[in-house]
């Protein structure tokens, strides 16, 4: 399983590296500040009678729905099939490859962007934390058409060196909306003397912990739905402790089985990522391009426990 680990990063290490060397490293404007001054509202004042509800109704994500979502950037295709095209062709593409979840079981099917909103550098960037922030446009456009496509916006975070609560409170302009959820990928947290695609990263439970305590008093505050919270995984150590990780008033905290290979291997994963699970869901991610063979709908659905959200990149 190893081997297999590191064939991933060293994948996606080169990918990011090359698109992000010609974008000039962790330049992008700060969401928050460019929401700041624009002058506009923040995104989650939408006004209107009663609650806010999710994009399909209700305000329970789990176990109420089940998500599927694409994953990726505009930046390349190389990063996901979110990427490719633009917003409204992959919300079609997305909602064509959700249908069969919703014909095959009897979960209402809600679909997602998974869109990286904090990309992981192979170079140090000027402030040396070998990341990018997404521009607040980008993340707007990927927003408005996740709203017209009646779905999620999930926002993930590839925090290199960076403090992972430092770039979810970064990303709270976004997060007051009530269609906007998080993703963290451990894969890609560095400590430091580490750089992303030259080392396996990880995350405590501790961390994780008081990113989801955060997400929670957010919600409560602000009366917003149910937030997704979807923690990356594929190896044993990825998530430290993770038996202590901590459910959330108002968080659907999901744990996902990442990595790419063969139908079998990926069945192995899932097990060991979803066995002795907590009180969390369970998330299962599909690679369009690096999957050997890819799993059906219908294959997906037969794992136990049948996954809470399933992400295609």
């Amino acid at each position: 399983m190893v081997g297999w680990a590191v064939a991933v990063i060293a994948v996606d290490g080169v990918a990011l590296g090359l698109v992000l060397a010609s974008r000039g490293g962790g330049d992008s404007p700060d969401p928050a500040r460019a929401l700041a001054s624009s002058g506009r509202p923040a995104l989650g004042a939408l006004g209107g009678p009663g609650p806010p509800a999710l994009p399909r109704g209700g305000r329970s994500v789990l176990p109420d729905h089940r998500v599927v979502a694409y994953y990726g950037a505009p930046q390349s295709p190389r990063l996901g099939a979110l990427g490719i095209g633009t917003p409204a062709q992959a919300a079609r593409r997305l909602v064509r490859q959700a249908r069969p979840y919703g014909r095959l079981a009897r979960r209402p099917v809600l679909p997602a962007f998974h869109l990286i909103a904090v990309i992981a550098n192979a170079h140090a960037g000027p402030d040396g934390l070998y990341r990018t922030r997404q521009p607040a446009s980008v993340v707007r456009r990927y927003l408005r058409a996740a709203r017209r496509a009646r779905g999620l916006l999930i926002l993930d975070v590839q925090p290199g060196r960076a403090d992972v609560m430092g770039e979810a409170r970064a990303l709270r302009p976004f997060l007051r909306d009530p269609h906007v959820g998080l993703a963290i990928d451990p894969e890609w947290t560095m400590r430091p003397g580490e750089v992303p695609g030259q080392t396996i990263g990880s995350i405590d439970a501790a961390e994780v912990n008081r990113v989801s305590a955060w997400l929670s008093a957010l919600v409560r505050r602000e009366g917003l739905p149910e937030k997704l919270l979807i923690v990356h995984q594929f190896t044993q150590d990825m998530i430290t402790r993770r038996a202590a990780l901590r459910s959330r008033p108002g968080v659907a905290l999901v744990v996902m089985a990442d990595g790419f290979g063969t139908a079998e291997l990926k069945r192995a994963t899932y097990a060991r990522v979803s066995g002795r699970r907590g009180d969390w869901g369970s998330g299962f991610k599909l690679f369009y391009e690096e999957d050997t063979g890819l799993m059906t709908p219908r294959e997906v659905l037969a794992l136990r426990p049948r996954p809470d959200v399933v992400v295609y990149e």
